[in-house]
């Protein structure tokens, strides 16, 4: 091959390499504490990278914010505005009270409204209540699914996943030493329902450094299940906890996976409350 032909077949490899490259997904995590307990993005970061996944991220994380507390200061907000995001990740507190349920709703609403203009789509992070609420499972699912509805959002339900895993492994310990932070077990098990909630991919054998093979199996289980029932649209009302009664709402097709689900999200099982012993 003449020199010049071979440098142009090379230069045409370099270019169509490149452009194979997926771009990669950005994502923004506006939270407190919760999010950034033992580095759950970096968590997360680590799975999809195994998953073929790039992603970068930037956290504008501060102690005990709420949403409000986030749109008052102003840096969510600039950092929305400064780049092009592929998803806008918002956490608060519980929010399982009626008040916090309308203030997490109405700020999700004004946030997502920046997030479109970012060219991302918005994503609620269900958090879970403090050991000594553990009652608040139920409203803190609601209040989460529904501001992720209200702005067409993704719902990431990391408290269902906590319930799925405890309803697998009775006691496992996902609360820190304050009955409230999560144990890098437990921000794990969130970072997986996280992975399959924003790719629709199962987190099943991805890694899970500092895990043992048992816990991270439970957590990526734990994701899967709630990733597939999500994809049952009978199913995901049934989750959703708003209107169902009985497991009979469900159709046949969906009941033997709406079985293993009622102990885990629905009021009337709560067979898979965490361990009522305090934390040590």
């Amino acid at each position: 091959m003449r020199p010049g032909l071979a440098a142009c077949a090379t230069l045409c490899g370099v270019l169509a390499g490149t452009a194979a490259a997926p771009p990669p997904t950005r994502i923004l995590f506006i939270g407190n504490s919760l999010t950034v307990a033992n580095d759950l993005p970096k968590m997360l970061t680590t799975m999809a990278s195994a998953a073929g996944i790039p992603l970068t991220y930037r956290v504008v994380a501060h102690p005990d914010y709420s949403l409000e507390d986030h749109w008052t200061r102003g840096d969510a907000a600039q950092a929305i505005a400064s780049e092009r995001w592929s998803f806008v990740v918002l956490q608060q507190g519980p929010s399982a009270l009626p008040e916090s349920r309308v203030l997490l709703r109405d700020y999700t609403k004004r946030f997502a409204a920046l997030a479109s203009r970012a060219g991302a789509r918005t994503a609620l992070f269900m958090v879970w209540p403090s050991m000594d609420r553990n009652l608040d499972f139920d409203g803190v699912h609601e209040s989460y699914r529904l501001a992720a509805a209200d702005v067409h959002g993704v719902f990431v339900p990391a408290g269902d996943a906590w319930r799925e895993v405890w309803r697998q492994r009775p006691g496992a310990a996902l609360y820190g030493p304050d009955g409230f932070h999560p144990t890098p077990f437990g921000s794990y098990v969130a970072a997986a329902a996280m992975f399959a909630a924003l790719f629709d991919r199962s987190a099943v054998g991805l890694p899970a450094p500092g895990l043992t093979p048992a816990d991270a199996a439970a957590a990526q289980r734990a994701a899967e299940s709630l990733r597939r029932a999500s994809r049952e649209p009978s199913l995901a009302a049934y989750i959703a906890c708003a209107s169902c009664s009985s497991i009979h709402d469900v159709p046949n097709r969906s009941r033997s996976i709406a079985n293993r689900f009622a102990n885990g999200v629905c009021s009337s099982f709560m067979k898979t409350s965490p361990p009522s012993v305090s934390p040590r």
